[in-house]
């Protein structure tokens, strides 16, 4: 039975893209092998889950669940097969047993499932695999030859798989840090039109009127001065292919910034080629907000949380009481007060103590 008719391969490393996982796969095989049933399972060692996905004739739910209450809990049989042997039903059954007797007797041989053949393959990770092929009729030497020829390929798919669930944690971990932290980012081609971004930049285009998305997804900043600014980058780093990044305020209350900077690897993903990509930071709080924030935070009073918030900033104390209206003095008095009750032992602790509380996640 030759391994690569009917797209088998194919299907198999194509199927960790789809729903549900290696369906196709499991049907080609089904067909290939004209058996009833084809089933691929995983189970991580140290888990109690199993995920299976099957072919052909369903399992009964009797049947599924037999086999969960005498193989999940207690998989030894499954366990000690040799990796990249394959097995007969008869050398997994155990018919002296009169639980696996009755799963036979009263389940499996009236669904017409009276032989098999089972590899199981393990992930350097520690993730197990089963591949089994089911049915009433004799399974030949040609379908166990078949299965052994597909173990390193099945090594190759799981591993990808796994390798693919971990960047899609990674990604999604990522991805909510950026929102807590509210920043993310976006590329860039050569005219300044949007080629990807985050999640979280698409949700702040939607709700700022500072940058838009403009006409032929453009990134439009509303300042005319910002537009020139970042216009003039791009050409740059689209031209000479590096350059310094540059920071640029967009918005002080609530506190808005970008970060353009030019793109220090050129991607294939899509038909635009990206040459910059701008860092978004964004608060969704106001300031007033903020205020009332550092009053429940550390016990700062209304007045005290308003100079607290202007000095977090990093501006002096000169410019924080000018922009609260009161004196120089009484911002001398207040911050004193304020670093007692943050801890902190000076302006630069001040700074860092707040824009690292967690007012920067919510």
């Amino acid at each position: 039975m030759r391994l690569d008719d009917n797209g088998l391969l194919e299907a198999l490393h194509d199927g960790m893209f789809q729903t549900p996982l290696w369906g196709d796969f499991l049907e080609r095989l089904r067909t290939k092998t004209g058996a009833r049933h084809t089933n691929l399972s995983f189970r991580p060692i140290d888990e109690e889950s199993i995920v299976m996905m099957q072919s052909g004739q369903p399992l009964p739910d009797d049947l599924s669940r037999s086999f969960l209450e005498n193989y999940s809990s207690n998989p030894s049989t499954y366990r000690k097969m040799r990796e990249g042997r394959v097995y007969t039903l008869e050398e997994l059954l155990d018919r002296n047993d009169p639980a696996q007797e009755r799963l036979y007797v009263e389940l499996m041989a009236p669904n017409g499932l009276t032989a098999m053949r089972s590899v199981r393959v393990t992930e350097a990770s520690g993730i197990d695999l089963w591949l089994g092929v089911a049915g009433g009729k004799p399974i030949g030497a040609g379908t166990s030859a078949l299965l052994s020829a597909l173990v390193p390929h099945l090594r190759i798919a799981l591993r990808s798989y796994i390798a693919l669930e971990r960047e899609k944690f990674r990604s999604n971990v990522s991805s909510e840090t950026f929102d807590r932290l509210d920043a993310g980012w976006m590329t860039l081609d050569a005219r300044g039109r949007i080629v990807d971004m985050t999640r979280h930049v698409e949700h702040l285009l939607q709700r700022t009127n500072v940058l838009r998305r403009g006409r032929y997804d453009r990134l439009t900043p509303a300042s005319p001065a910002i537009d020139r600014e970042l216009t003039s980058l791009i050409k740059q780093y689209s031209k000479d292919g590096e350059g310094p990044p540059k920071a640029i305020n967009l918005s002080r209350d609530p506190w808005m910034d970008m970060l353009v900077s030019p793109l220090p690897r050129k991607g294939l993903a899509s038909g635009a080629t990206p040459v910059a990509i701008v860092y978004v930071s964004g608060d969704r709080r106001s300031s007033a907000d903020r205020r009332e924030q550092l009053v429940e935070l550390f016990g700062l009073l209304p007045s005290e949380a308003r100079l607290a918030w202007v000095l977090a900033q990093g501006v002096s104390i000169a410019d924080a009481a000018e922009a609260v209206g009161i004196s120089v003095e009484t911002a001398r008095n207040y911050s004193k007060k304020i670093y007692a009750k943050t801890g902190a032992r000076g302006h630069p602790e001040l700074v860092r103590i707040i824009l690292t509380s967690v007012l920067t996640i919510t």
